[in-house]
């Protein structure tokens, strides 16, 4: 039965330490790389969440035992890079546009044939950004035409395996978006390529794929935005490997937002990576007002890891674009919610790639503001919104399915003037599944009502 959200407006403040769930981007490249090493490698601070599940999945059909050794903690039995076998039945990726790109580019390096597929809302996301630089080194990629984007694709994605006189080729790709997904697929397809394989991107995005292949030895090399791997006398052999895996900041920033914008709330998130190419929100919070301090707690598995503690003060309306909303990409709509507090407008620009994530995000949180009675202004790649110091109106939201939005509307709701119900919000758990106990740990009323 779908679950909705009532909201209890915030009677008093959020206090609190807590931890976050698990960096689910780290999470998928530490299951892939792992069946692709030789031999066990454990990975601890693991996330169960429905991304990271999908990915575990998907390998467990090629032949990949993926054993849970604790509540936190599974042990991924690698068989080197040429261990995957043949599924039987296409790979469902769930609503994970990490697991079906990320595949991609390792499936297209194959003998076998593969298909992949995924949910309603991921079946719905362009896939042609993926498959045309994977076709232009030989791969054969197909998928449905995009029922309103001539040349666009969509899932289900045929890769159809290369065979005995093939191979991939090396690659130079310019890549017009920065893309962590694009440009991770395109590093796992060359490491089977016969040639060097350079990407280059507008800005440089998150890096968890090459920080974790540089720590397994394979030839990568960074300059600046360009990324290169040339496996000409490389072994191709990877070790198994021991992980920890750090707190999310993409689910951190909902409980840091929440504490920026609810008056004398003092909140500290705890173990939490601060890759910099994924920091763009600490700096965003603390560029609008509020409170923020990070305190380092050294590394775990080459990433480096904080408490991030965020205290309630005034906050002012800025102009978010650039690199920085690179850095922030999956936290723009939490950013929204700390807008709407801010005094004056802020304008958030450069998110046109929010338009095709599991929902639009930027049409979606435009109709979020308005329903909770903020000004906004929708434009081609971003919002102008105008801040409200008096209480939101209390409302009903649809979540679209998608989790960020869902708890977007959650956090929102607790500065409304009355209970605010956030429907279909089961799709929290693919990121967040404590989500509402941590809200709840740190003051919040929240209650799931199923339906």
């Amino acid at each position: 039965m779908p679950t909705d959200l009532v909201v209890t407006p915030l009677a008093g403040v959020l206090k609190g330490s807590v931890p976050v769930a698990s960096d689910k981007s780290i999470g998928h490249r530490a299951l892939l790389f792992g069946a692709l090493a030789n031999g066990k490698s454990r990975i601890s601070g693991f996330s169960y969440g429905e991304d990271n599940r999908s990915t575990a999945t998907a390998l467990a059909a090629m032949g990949i035992t993926v054993e849970e050794t604790g509540p936190s903690e599974i042990v991924v039995h690698g068989k080197g890079l040429f261990g995957l076998t043949a599924p039987v039945k296409p790979l469902d990726c769930g609503n994970s546009g990490t697991t079906m790109r990320l595949f991609s580019g390792l499936l297209a390096a194959q003998s076998f044939d593969s298909v992949l597929v995924g949910d309603a809302s991921l079946s719905k996301r362009p896939m042609m950004r993926v498959a045309k630089p994977l076709r232009a080194r030989g791969a054969k990629i197909d998928g449905e035409p995009h029922p309103k984007k001539e040349g666009e694709i969509v899932a289900p994605l045929r890769i159809t395996g290369l065979r005995d006189d093939q191979f991939l080729t090396g690659l130079e790709f310019e890549s017009p978006v920065a893309s962590a997904q694009v440009k991770s697929a395109l590093l796992l397809s060359g490491l089977y390529a016969h040639g060097p394989t350079r990407v280059r991107e507008p800005h440089v995005s998150r890096d968890h794929t090459e920080r974790m292949m540089m720590s397994l030895g394979v030839p990568l090399n960074t300059v600046g935005t360009l990324v290169e791997i040339d496996p000409e006398g490389w072994s191709g052999e990877m070790p198994a490997f021991e992980v920890e895996v750090p707190g999310d900041i993409s689910a951190a920033a909902f409980m840091m937002v929440a504490a920026a914008i609810c008056k004398g709330s003092a909140v500290t998130v705890r173990g939490v990576g601060t890759n910099p190419t994924r920091t763009g929100i600490i700096e965003i919070i603390r560029n609008m007002g509020a409170d923020v301090h990070v305190i380092a707690r050294g590394e775990r598995s080459g990433e480096p890891v904080a408490d991030i503690s965020v205290t309630a003060a005034d906050l002012y309306g800025r102009r978010i674009g650039g690199e920085v909303v690179t850095r922030a990409i999956d936290e723009i709509p939490i950013v929204c919610a700390l807008a709407a507090r801010a005094s004056g407008v802020t304008e958030i620009f450069d998110a046109a790639e929010l338009r095709v994530k599991e929902s639009d995000r930027l049409g979606t949180m435009a109709h979020v503001l308005s329903t909770f009675g903020v000004t906004v202004e929708e434009r081609p790649d971003g919002l102008l919104i105008t801040g409200k110091d008096s209480p939101l109106t209390a409302c009903e939201i649809d979540s679209k399915d998608d989790h960020r939005i869902a708890m977007t509307a959650t956090v929102l709701g607790l500065l409304a003037d009355g209970q605010s119900l956030v429907r279909d919000v089961d799709c929290i758990a693919t990121s967040f599944p404590r989500f509402v106990g941590t809200l709840r740990a740190l003051g919040a009323t929240i209650e799931a009502v199923s339906r």
